[in-house]
C-alpha cells in the first residue's frame, strides 16, 4: 500500500495535534546551508548546521516519539533574519542545560544585533568572570545557535574563534548583521 502525501501529512499533523510527539523537526534552506530544526511543545529546542545522527540527539534529549514535521514559525523567524527584516527572534525555547549554561544562554540573548562581545566579557556577564575557557567551549555547543547568537561572541582581541558551523559561516552571520570585524 503506498501512502500518499496528501494522507501522511495528516497523519503527521494527526498525532502533533494528539499530543503523541515528543519532538519535531524540519530542515530548512539558509544562505549559510541547510539547517536541521527541532521544536517541541515547549519551544525550539535545536538548531544544527550538521543533521547527521540528530534524530537520535533529540530521541535521548526529549522523548523518543521524533517526527519530521514542518515547523513554519521557525523557518518563517529564520528567513526575515537572512532577509535581514528580523533582529530578535521571538520564538519560545526549549532548553534543557545545567544551571551555568542557562547563565551563559540568558546573556548571549542579550548580545545586540550588529554587535559582538569576547568570551570573556560574556563570562562576566554570566557572573563567571574566570570562566572564559569555559564559555568558549559551551559556545561550541550552543543547541540553538543564530537564535541564540553564539557568533557574535569573538576572542579577546577581536578574532573570529571557532564555531560549530564553521568559521565561515560566523564571519557569514556577522556580515549579514554588519557586524564591524577587527
Amino acid at each position: 500500500m503506498n501512502v500518499t502525501p496528501d494522507l501522511d501529512a495528516r497523519f503527521r499533523s494527526i498525532a502533533v495535534r494528539e499530543g503523541l510527539v515528543d519532538v519535531r523537526f524540519d530542515l530548512v534552506d539558509s544562505p549559510v546551508g541547510e539547517l536541521f530544526v527541532a521544536a517541541t511543545e515547549r519551544g525550539l529546542a535545536r538548531i544544527s548546521y550538521h543533521p547527521e545522527g540528530m534524530e537520535e540527539v533529540l530521541a535521548r534529549t526529549y522523548g523518543v516519539r521524533v517526527l519530521r514535521f514542518p515547523l513554519d514559525d521557525v523557518r518563517r523567524e529564520l528567513d526575515e533574519y537572512f532577509a535581514g527584516s528580523r533582529r530578535e527572534f521571538d520564538l519560545p525555547l526549549d532548553l534543557r542545560v545545567a544551571s551555568f549554561h542557562a547563565d551563559v544562554l540568558r546573556e548571549l540573548a542579550l548580545v545586540p544585533y550588529g554587535r559582538t562581545e569576547t568570551y570573556g566579557g560574556l563570562a562576566v556577564r554570566a557572573g563567571r568572570p574566570g570562566a572564559a575557557r569555559a564559555v568558549g567551549t559551551f559556545m561550541n555547543r550552543n543547541p540553538i545557535p543564530i537564535v541564540l547568537p553564539c557568533h557574535r561572541i569573538v576572542g579577546a582581541n577581536g578574532s573570529l574563534t571557532g564555531y560549530a558551523g564553521g568559521l565561515d559561516v560566523k564571519r557569514r552571520l556577522l556580515q549579514i548583521e554588519g557586524a564591524m570585524l577587527r
